[in-house]
C-alpha cells in the first residue's frame, strides 16, 4: 500500500482506489485546492509571449 501526504493538510493518505479524492484526504481539502488555483494562488510557469512587432 502507498501512502501520501494530503497536499492540502499533509495528513497522510492511502493511494488507493478506495480513496475516492486522492491525493487529497477528504472532499474539504479537495476543495480548498481548487479554491487556490480558482483564485490564482497558483500558477503554472510559462515564458511570456513574445510580440512580433518588437522583433526588428
Amino acid at each position: 500500500m502507498t501512502v501520501v501526504d494530503c497536499p492540502t493538510c499533509a495528513k497522510k493518505v492511502e493511494w488507493s482506489e478506495k480513496n475516492k479524492y486522492r491525493p487529497f484526504c477528504s472532499e474539504r481539502c479537495k476543495q480548498i485546492d481548487l479554491g487556490a488555483w480558482a483564485e490564482e494562488k497558483y500558477a503554472i510557469p510559462a515564458a511570456p509571449p513574445v510580440d512580433p512587432l518588437d522583433e526588428e
